[in-house]
């Protein structure tokens, strides 16, 4: 069982690439040290929170791209896509 708290609908509900825009924002912020002690807590949560939906989502694309393969002796398998 996972002790990560569940993603956040608003988050769930974003493309890939509008994620990683959000969470490149926050970094860019967290870095470079603007607002309260709470408001970087919170935009720190956030940014876990993208990061998890992020990596969700490339799993996610790894998945539809992964070669079907079939051995000789019939049996039918995957293998992880060469993406180079």
């Amino acid at each position: 069982m996972s002790d990560l708290p569940p993603i956040p609908p608003d988050i769930a509900a974003m493309s890939f690439e509008d994620s990683l825009a959000e969470l490149e924002r926050i970094v860019r912020q967290l870095e470079e040290g603007r607002g309260k002690l709470d408001e970087a807590i919170s935009s720190y949560e956030r940014g876990t929170a993208l990061k998890r939906h992020c990596e969700a989502k490339l799993r996610e694309a790894q998945a539809k791209v992964d070669r079907i393969t079939v051995a000789a002796d019939g049996s039918i398998g995957t293998e992880p896509a060469r993406i180079d």
